[in-house]
């Protein structure tokens, strides 16, 4: 039996309100899409109020960034999975939406233009079938009855059986089975009601699903579609003792095997407390999630392997150095690079320029050769490039080139110590701040908005 009350079913206002401030609070911690949010109430004579919670943000497949209603279907759950905030065990306020008050709510924040979409997950209650069912209806309605078109994500719930799966991914833009942990060992000690088996078999029927609905669309110019946006995932970081070796190899599989978009990365932020899990006062990894994420963009856009950026000798990203630069560091003997001759995908490769500055010089060399004042212009980071390219045979003026003064430069001294620590831990370090007032720290938030590197 689940821990926490229940708020009961009923049409007052107060209870939907309720409802949702308790399930969109719940639905916080995952983050296949990019959350963000505000508080703010309107001015003297204006009109309309804003709240953080519950609207997340993602992109749509032009490009568009569109605002989300991210919502649980009901935080009631039989599933005890240790790190989890809604596991049965834990003492909090439940709640659940009915089909309607959940299709109605999100229209109602839709004519009002506070969303564009929703985004929908759930715990599991009474069991994975019927819990399908409810998110089903829901989506039906939204669709159907009231002929919303726009963006839904849904989350499809493991063991669920696939005709009920195969029905939501009709209704859904987009489809996502969590993974949550990194290996079947791990599961079974924080997820015991899960195993690696539940979690593959729903991700592969969904990557059938949409084979085969490419296939009708072919034949059958009006056929519908399932799962348009395809399907993603969610690891946690940091809650199991899985290296970024391991990680990012299962990531590179999962792409290769299931034909995902995305796989995501959750830093754990500690809710419970458990011998098998970190304390309560451990900060989440975050430097760590950041890392990975990067590492995902180079094997998703730049043509890098999971082999390529970690080994068996080197299991976990450097803390200071981005895994690109890192990567040129330890591989010298590439560089310097012929920007006037490079190919494209040797282009990737050097920090500093990334997707659509390899595009630009690609298309600026059939007019003549270039120099690096064009690159500025081009939109390259010299600041990074300088030291790994030259132009015409020849390299920045006064630039000297090696191991040790590429590092000098790209650091700070502060990251600079970090990083002879990591090398030779007797050394003192200091302490490295993800959104520090260093020029280099700027930069990797810059990064971390554009994915280039």
């Amino acid at each position: 039996m689940f821990c926490g009350k229940i708020i009961p079913v009923g049409g007052r206002f107060v209870d939907i309100f309720d409802k949702l401030k308790i399930l969109t609070d719940a639905a916080k911690f995952d983050v296949a899409c990019t959350s963000s949010g505000v508080d703010k109430s309107a001015s003297p004579g204006g009109i309309g109020n804003a709240a953080a919670c519950g609207i997340c943000h993602s992109f749509a497949a032009d490009g568009r960034c569109i605002s989300l209603l991210k919502v649980l279907m009901t935080n009631v759950c039989v599933f005890d999975c240790k790190y989890c905030v809604n596991r049965r065990s834990n003492d909090t306020r439940r709640a659940m939406f009915t089909p309607r008050e959940l299709a109605e709510l999100t229209i109602q924040f839709y004519r009002r233009n506070y969303i564009e979409g929703l985004f929908l997950s759930s715990g599991v209650i009474k069991n994975p079938d019927y819990t399908c069912e409810q998110m089903t209806e829901a989506l039906r309605i939204l669709r159907e009855d009231y002929g919303f078109s726009g963006y839904i994500h849904a989350k499809a719930i493991p063991g669920a059986d696939p005709a009920l799966i195969s029905r939501l991914g009709f209704l859904a833009d987009r489809m996502s089975v969590n993974i949550e942990l990194p290996s079947q060992n791990s599961l079974e000690l924080l997820a015991p009601d899960k195993s690696k088996h539940s979690i593959l078999k729903p991700m592969g029927y969904i990557k059938n699903r949409i084979s085969e609905n490419s296939a009708d669309l072919v034949r059958y110019r009006h056929a519908p579609r399932f799962a348009p946006a395809g399907q993603s995932t969610q690891m946690i970081i940091g809650a199991t003792p899985e290296t970024d070796f391991h990680i990012l190899n299962l990531s590179e599989n999962l792409y290769k095997k299931y034909g995902l978009k995305r796989v995501f990365f959750s830093a754990y932020i500690p809710v419970a407390e458990n011998t098998l899990l970190p304390a309560r006062d451990t900060k989440p990894p975050l430097l760590r999630e950041h890392r990975l994420y990067q590492a995902d963009w180079l094997l998703r856009f730049y043509g890098f392997s999971a082999g390529e950026l970690l080994d068996e000798q080197h299991q976990n990203f450097d803390p200071v150095m981005d895994p690109k630069c890192n990567w040129a560091l330890n591989h010298l003997e590439l560089f310097p690079m012929e920007i006037n001759r490079a190919s494209y995908e040797e282009l990737l490769r050097v920090p500093g320029i990334g997707v659509r500055s390899a595009k630009r010089i690609v298309r600026a060399r059939r007019d003549g050769s270039l120099d690096f004042t064009v690159l500025k212009r081009l939109g390259v980071v010299l600041k990074r490039a300088q030291y790994f390219i030259v132009c015409g045979g020849r390299a920045a003026q006064g630039l000297r080139i090696s191991h040790d003064s590429v590092l000098r430069s790209l650091l700070s001294e502060r990251e600079l110590n970090l990083y002879n620590f990591n090398r030779y831990p007797e050394s003192e370090p200091e302490q490295l701040s993800l959104f520090g007032n260093s020029l280099n720290a700027q930069e990797e938030l810059q990064k971390c908005l554009t994915g280039e590197m």
